[in-house]
């Protein structure tokens, strides 16, 4: 097992749920609540990174952060360094690369909170944020909780966008799932294999709390 590449896919996958999900969170409510032009074409570029091949999206995130693109010059700006080869530039591509699996479910839950809900706690005095806090938040949990487990695991097997980006540094950008690549150009299977078990693990327990959490709320609905 390669521990340090173990570390960093979690620091990786630990991140990108921290910044995703306020912002899933925030996101998600927008699109199930609000009606405004372009609401497709904002849906169509969150959901973009599920269907463009990682390599694809890697090559592009490459390109803009370089010192020379828009992105990766303002970064290096302000911080004095770049954005790829480094954990905060395979950061940057997680949370881009993970924008559908952090926002789709909590929007998906959200729009099953009926309006007049919503409209009946105004009229007992809420405000928009108590209201949130109070009422919509305890009822779309299971769609927080199912984003935060699919953007986990996600980003625990994320290969292409990361090798694109980051290349594979030790200690710094190489993740389990580009250790488990290296052990099987090494030809070394027994070790490619206990990593890719963990993995597996990881991913099953994880779509069994998503489809947990679905079944519970069809249960209850019913």
């Amino acid at each position: 097992m390669d521990w340090s590449a173990f570390s960093v896919s979690l620091r990786l996958a630990a991140f990108t749920c921290l910044f995703l999900l306020p912002l899933g969170i925030w996101w998600g409510r927008v699109l199930a609540t609000a009606q405004f032009r372009g609401k497709g074409l904002c849906e169509a570029l969150i959901a973009l990174p599920l269907v463009l091949p990682p390599t694809v999206l890697g090559f592009y995130l490459l390109q803009q952060f370089g010192r020379d693109a828009p992105l990766g010059g303002a970064w290096a700006a302000l911080t004095g360094g770049g954005l790829n080869f480094t954990f905060s530039g395979i950061l940057l591509a997680s949370l881009i690369a993970n924008l559908p699996f952090a926002i789709q479910p909590i929007q998906r839950a959200f729009e099953h909170v009926p309006a007049n809900l919503r409209e009946a706690a105004w009229c007992s005095g809420l405000s928009p944020w108590q209201t949130l806090w109070r009422i919509e938040l305890p009822l779309v949990w299971p769609g927080i909780l199912s984003a935060a487990a699919l953007t986990f695991a996600h980003t625990l097997g994320e290969f292409g966008v990361i090798l694109l980006v980051g290349g594979a540094i030790d200690g710094e950008t190489r993740t389990l799932s580009i250790a488990i690549y290296d052990r099987v150009q090494a030809f070394d299977e027994q070790g490619a294999a206990s990593m890719s078990a963990l993995l597996l693990v990881i991913s099953l327990a994880t779509l069994g709390l998503v489809y947990g959490l679905a079944g519970k709320r069809r249960w209850s609905r019913g």
